[in-house]
């Protein structure tokens, strides 16, 4: 791999301390980055600043903080805040998600270009009375349609790229231009049987199939409606999610870097236990 990794993983089950001996061993193992998703359960920003009090090295990312559940005043502070205070080592990851995180707030759906424009606009208006850091904490944005990779080109740190081939990261890349950060966030399953890690895969991505901005971007590379009916067709699933041995999840990170990816952004798929258990051997050997 052209750089360290990183990992993305769902730890609203862990209890505190599965937390923090989690954070605490990707730490150890070399990371780049370790990423604090947003669904139902704990709040990311409360999650993102226990983790940074809890390492030394590694550092925290929203991975991603919705637009429609923290108001921009917000995160501008938490931007501010957390990387004053842990000493540079807070990434902000945005994203606008999908309508229905908006319903289930009860806030107006906007088309995500003028959304995002309207909220980092109100960010950047935003006085925030508290020490500042030696420098801004970084933005990621959560974008995969060519417009929100424009937003980025334009005016933010990088992107971060999910459930796509790799030639949409080629195509990514030319958007972006050679200097921005680009994150592929890439579902991996150290399984080498394929009704196991296809089945494994159906069930994580069981929530996404049915979104209608993901079947637009799978249309626009060479998908239709039989791909993501029935859970998913084999021909989607193995060409957005890294299956088989370790040669071959390799080979398929490669590739991603090949096409323009900068840094993964590991999703660890566990053939070996139910649940949000992290699977330590596919992590271990990724990191090296």
């Amino acid at each position: 791999m052209k750089n360290s990794p990183s990992i993305i993983s769902y730890t609203d089950g862990f209890t505190v301390r599965e937390l923090d001996d989690f954070a605490r061993r990707i730490e150890d193992l070399g990371y780049d980055s370790l990423w604090v998703t947003e669904f139902t359960g704990r709040d990311p920003y409360t999650t993102a600043a226990h983790l940074l009090a809890r390492t030394d090295r590694i550092r925290i990312a929203t991975g991603i903080a919705n637009v429609y559940s923290h108001d921009a005043i917000v995160a501008a502070q938490n931007r501010q805040a957390l990387a004053e205070l842990s000493g540079g080592r807070f990434v902000l990851g945005l994203g606008v998600s999908h309508p229905p995180m908006a319903a289930m707030h009860q806030v107006e759906w906007l088309p995500p270009l003028r959304k995002m424009r309207d909220y980092l606009d109100r960010m950047e208006a935003t006085r925030v009375d508290s020490p500042k850091a030696a420098a801004p904490a970084p933005i990621w944005l959560a974008a995969n349609g060519p417009k929100l990779l424009e937003l980025v080109a334009q005016r933010l740190d990088g992107a971060n790229t999910y459930l796509l081939p790799p030639a949409h990261t080629k195509r990514a890349r030319e958007i972006l231009g050679p200097d921005k950060r680009l994150n592929v966030v890439l579902p991996c399953c150290l399984c080498e049987d394929p009704a196991l890690a296809r089945r494994l895969a159906r069930r994580a991505l069981s929530i996404y199939m049915p979104l209608p901005a993901y079947q637009k971007e799978w249309g626009n590379w060479g998908f239709d409606a039989s791909d993501w009916a029935d859970g998913g067709s084999d021909r989607l699933i193995d060409a957005i999610v890294a299956w088989g041995d370790e040669s071959a999840i390799r080979a398929r990170i490669a590739e991603y870097e090949a096409a323009g990816a900068s840094h993964i952004a590991v999703s660890a798929y566990n053939p070996e236990a139910k649940g949000s258990q992290p699977h330590w051997k596919l992590l271990e050997a990724l990191a090296h």
